[in-house]
């Protein structure tokens, strides 16, 4: 019996839409792993509680807003995660004191040690995620990744499905 060969999806990638899909397939490798992790290792939190707060720890003081700018979610979905961090007392808010309307953001006591155990649960999965890299590629990919988020950062809004490089005809 021959087998069968499925050509309907077999499409043909870009260079450039390669780049994508292994970037793509990383993160999403890396960021099931880390739900695994975190589930298995610290109470409930998952990997989007987790990158709040180490946003606030990197950048404590700062606002809701920033962190929708920083993440590029939903301002909804944010604010629901906020408030979320709040009620279980990891996240600890003040009002801002030139203007009482914004509210600054910032690790609680409790934030802070739940941070800390969930870099110690995931640090063997970031050691293996650049296993065998030298310092040098580390930097090189680094700087490469900052390279690409800011190709993406500097389109106008509203351009996100448009081409910057129309192909030849």
């Amino acid at each position: 019996m021959t087998q069968q060969v499925d050509v309907v999806n077999d499409f043909p990638l870009s260079k450039d839409d390669e780049v994508m899909e292994a970037l793509h397939a990383v993160m999403h490798a890396f960021r099931s792993r880390q739900h695994r992790q975190l589930r298995d290792s610290v109470q409930e939190v998952g990997p989007m509680e987790i990158r709040a707060l180490r946003f606030f720890a990197r950048h404590p003081g700062a606002t809701q807003r920033e962190l929708v700018a920083h993440s590029g979610r939903d301002k909804g979905q944010i604010a629901r995660l906020l408030a979320s961090l709040r009620e279980r007392g990891l996240l600890e808010a003040r009002a801002d004191e030139q203007d009482r309307r914004c509210t600054r953001l910032q690790l609680s006591p409790a934030g802070a040690t739940l941070l800390d155990q969930a870099r110690r649960s995931t640090a063997p999965l970031v050691a293996a995620a650049t296993d065998g890299f030298s310092p040098t590629e580390r930097q090189q990919l680094l700087a490469l990744l900052q390279r690409m988020r800011a190709g993406l950062e500097a389109l106008p809004a509203g351009d996100e499905g448009s081409e910057r490089h129309p192909s030849p005809q």
